[in-house]
């Protein structure tokens, strides 16, 4: 009896110095924290856009990169709205990502935007819009800790203009939009520059005061253009929210810059828009002020 006693208080003392010794009370009572995302820049190099992920505290566990059909957000299950003609999904497990970092937009050839889609259970992940799907490579580089992903653009590009809602110009009583260079694909420029828009402004075009009035869409479909009208169809929503500046002022002036655009006829999600037919511009009533 006096041994199995001593058995039995040997295991209880074994089991309470496992706790103990725990990874999580040898930090402190803490958990360590993870690697944490910090910045996310992108510039283009000959032949390839660069985009780089950086970190703190080493590199994720995990690390992958993929084209899928949609950007699908942890964990609500809904569609990311990203703008490009293709998209990516990376992913980082074991992470964690710092403020700020929700949505980057890039003037470069080939690559768009990059959205967050997921910061969940310590699973980090964003959508990757860019203007044609090719082959990427994802390594990693350390002092700082980088997860790079390199897109080549063996394409021609041609120099467009998009249209970007000027904040400061707007409330001073000035030009409410402000045109910014964007390099798109021929011979689909009014579709480049539509994506473009879409896309947004750039840190350094944000920086300086230029938005993106989205009026509650979320991007665009059926874009024509035939006998001088271009024709152009929202997604998502479409509300002025009782502004006269929306949408309508930076599609209608972007697509305007090609010399086959006179007009403009913009629908909402449900196909619908004032004047659908004749030479004229046109809105839908929820981009009324």
């Amino acid at each position: 009896m006096t041994n199995m006693r001593i058995v039995a208080t040997a295991v209880a003392v074994a089991g309470f110095c496992g706790l103990l010794s725990a990874p999580a009370l040898a930090a402190g009572g803490t958990t360590p924290a993870p690697p944490t995302l910090t910045s996310i820049r992108a510039a283009h190099h000959p032949g390839f856009d660069r985009l780089v992920f950086q970190f703190t505290r080493g590199l994720p566990a995990k690390r992958t990169v993929s084209y899928v059909p949609k950007v699908i957000a942890d964990a609500s299950g809904k569609v990311v709205p990203v703008s490009g003609n293709a998209r990516m999904r990376v992913v980082f497990s074991a992470a964690a990502v710092g403020k700020n970092l929700n949505q980057r937009s890039f003037a470069l050839p080939g690559l768009l935007q990059v959205v967050q889609a997921g910061n969940f259970e310590s699973v980090v992940s964003y959508g990757i819009g860019v203007a044609k799907k090719e082959p990427v490579h994802l390594f990693t580089l350390t002092n700082p800790a980088r997860v790079v992903i390199d897109l080549p653009t063996p394409y021609r590009t041609v120099a467009a203009q998009v249209f970007l809602a000027d904040s400061h110009g707007f409330a001073t009583g000035g030009k409410p939009v402000k045109a910014v260079s964007r390099s798109v694909i021929p011979p689909a420029l009014a579709r480049g520059v539509m994506q473009r828009l879409f896309a947004g402004p750039t840190p350094a075009e944000f920086a300086a005061g230029l938005r993106l009035v989205s009026s509650d869409a979320t991007g665009f479909k059926n874009l024509t253009i035939s006998d001088h009208v271009a024709r152009i169809q929202l997604t998502g929503g479409c509300n002025s929210h009782g502004s006269t500046l929306t949408i309508a002022s930076e599609i209608m002036s972007t697509l305007k810059q090609f010399s086959s655009v006179h007009w403009v006829k913009i629908y909402d999600p449900a196909g619908h828009t004032e004047h659908p037919t004749g030479h004229s511009d046109s809105i839908p009533t929820g981009l009324e002020p």
